[in-house]
């Protein structure tokens, strides 16, 4: 789960390398480091920390061949020495991804000689190109490959070569053409104005840049043509405007997501219909906030469609064994379309049959390549680690999709009503104070979410939310169930958050608050069910309205204010809320 980018033209390395790891460091922050080949030597800077530690050791480097990388860290603590590149005689080289084999190999190459530095497992790569190398980099980079199991996008360079090697296995990479330079990276943002067109490799490929050449092998390494396609990729004002973090201008662009997916999705509407003649069961499945969309996309087709719908955390769906065949769909929800476990779990639905959906706000992502169709969720460039607009995004795409399936007046009003929620949900992260709860929760031992159907799925979410960004442990769980287990964590040191935004449920959820409060806890509601403040004990004290809206929508006005309320929580902390500890954007390893 890192970013890597390379770089070789007439432009001065360091500053192409530097920036493109600011555009990639959503995907890693616990180290960073760069390597760099000129008048035949090889210059390595790391250092532990975020990508702004190197800018001062950057400065005096120039250089025309580089590679960079952003970590997180999966072998080995974050530490200078465990940071990439790692080096090898007078190879370097970056890696993302995990070497499940990287200790047999590691051993072979200890008795042989080689001495280690490192507790990665990336190390390993290094050492193997370095064994095999005999004046061709790139024909080192594939026999080394050829031991390695697991998933990977490697980039090596050498010094005394103007070229840089790649290759990848499961994890992206992408090739970037310029006019008297070439770039390669993990991920679009990188390549953000630098390029016009890009190739995005497939598993097995290898390629050798130059300044004015790239060439691709396949995993038979025969020299073949990827096509090129426009670079997409939207530059991204790394500075934020007056925002002081990129979570809180995410969750004021929660509105647009919505509109932004309603409007793109109409290209697929036709696809998606026709693809879905002979289904008769839906699977939906994704991993954290996208697991979490998917529990609402559930209730959703279930609603909609009176159709069996289940929903799978994906990483345990693709090794279940699952019953699927040709008459199931498989909605595979993730922000990045690179989660690891997400698309494994779409490739096995694939190989038994199924239909597969991608929902995703990457337009070519591993996910988009192996769907049959793809909804597009129109969130824009997320940066924030914790998802707040793309989740929002992923609940209207799923909402278009059953409605859209639906038929009837639910098909005919669906981009109205998703209008009518996004207006809404402006007012409401506008008007909404979440202060005086926020430090609520700060100094509490813990804050539970609770609700019933969608606001139970709701709930877990919130509960996420808070977790990754300020670190206050809690959970979310079903209303109903606080009485079966959960009860017994309540205290005056507690919060818990109730929401309640459907009128049928709204009794039930009442009297889970009196359990609370006659328990001593701390009760804040998130309703907007008329009449139920004065239903509500007087011990309630935090009561969040929102409007009223479709029963079904009413989740993303509530979506809106359990975000904020992990912000405002995490600033009171004085915890980074973009940047979360022990946490990377796109879960690239499993």
């Amino acid at each position: 789960m890192c970013g890597i980018t390379g770089y070789i033209g007439g432009k001065n390395a360091a500053k192409e390398i530097y920036e493109g790891l600011r555009r990639l460091e959503y995907r890693g922050y616990d180290s960073a480091g760069a390597a760099f080949t000129g008048g035949g030597k090889l210059t390595v800077i790391k250092r532990e920390g975020k990508v702004e530690k190197l800018l001062p050791l950057l400065g005096e480097t120039v250089s025309h061949v580089g590679i960079g990388h952003t970590r997180w860290a999966t072998h080995g603590a974050p530490s200078d020495i465990n940071a990439h590149p790692h080096v090898a005689g007078d190879i370097a080289v970056v890696h993302n991804g995990i070497i499940e084999n990287y200790a047999k190999l590691k051993a072979g190459l200890v008795e042989s000689g080689v001495k280690f530095l490192s507790d990665t497992d990336s190390e390993v790569i290094a050492h193997l190109i370095n064994k095999y190398y005999s004046g061709d980099l790139l024909a080192a980079l594939q026999k080394t490959a050829g031991l390695l199991e697991g998933s990977y996008a490697i980039m090596a360079i050498c010094a005394g070569e103007d070229r840089i090697a790649v290759t990848c296995k499961k994890s992206p990479l992408i090739i970037g053409y310029g006019n008297g330079e070439n770039y390669c990276a993990s991920d679009e943002p990188a390549l953000a104005g630098k390029c016009d067109e890009i190739t995005v490799l497939e598993d097995g490929d290898f390629a050798e840049l130059t300044s004015t050449s790239v060439n691709v092998y396949n995993g038979d390494f025969r020299r073949i043509m990827r096509g090129r396609e426009p670079n997409l990729a939207v530059s991204v004002d790394l500075t934020m405007g007056d925002y002081p973090h990129y979570m809180l201008k995410e969750i004021l662009e929660v509105p647009q997501s919505v509109v932004r997916t309603g409007t793109a999705f109409a290209s697929v509407e036709e696809k998606l219909k026709d693809a879905f003649k002979d289904v008769d069961r839906v699977i939906l499945t994704g991993c954290g906030t996208a697991y979490h969309a998917a529990l609402v996309g559930k209730r959703y087709f279930e609603s909609f469609l009176k159709m069996p719908a289940e929903t799978e955390t994906a990483g345990e769906f693709r090794y279940k064994n699952p019953v699927i065949g040709g008459r199931t769909a498989v909605l595979a929800i993730s922000q990045s379309g690179e989660t690891a476990d997400t698309v494994e779990a779409a490739r096995l639905a694939r190989e038994r049959g199924a239909l597969v959906i991608a929902v995703t706000n990457s337009h070519r992502s591993q996910l988009v390549r192996l769907a049959d169709v793809v909804v597009p969720v129109a969130a824009g460039p997320e940066i924030c680690v914790a998802a707040t607009k793309s989740y929002t995004g992923q609940i209207a795409a799923l909402y278009l999709c059953a409605a859209t399936l639906a038929g009837g007046e639910l098909n005919e009003g669906k981009y109205r009503a998703l209008s009518h929620v996004a207006a809404l949900a402006e007012k409401v992260i506008k008007n909404s104070d979440v202060s005086t709860v926020a430090n609520m929760c700060s100094r509490s031992r813990g804050t539970y979410f609770l609700g019933r159907d969608l606001d139970y799925a709701l709930a877990l979410e919130g509960s996420l939310k808070l977790k990754e960004v300020s670190y206050v442990p809690g959970e979310g769980y079903p209303a109903g169930e606080l009485k079966h287990g959960p009860l017994a964590l309540i205290y005056n040191r507690t919060v818990a958050v109730f929401i309640i935004t459907d009128k049928e449920l709204a009794v039930k959820c009442e009297n889970a608050v009196e359990q609370v409060v006659t328990r001593g806890g701390k009760a804040v509601v998130i309703t907007n069910v008329d009449g139920i403040v004065s239903k509500l004990p007087k011990k309630v004290k935090h009561v969040i309205r929102i409007p009223k809206a479709d029963k079904y929508l009413s989740v993303i006005l509530a979506a809106a204010v359990v975000q904020l309320l992990a912000y405002r929580t995490a600033t009171v902390l004085n915890r980074d809320p973009d940047k979360p500890r022990n946490l990377a954007k796109s879960v690239t390893v499993e």
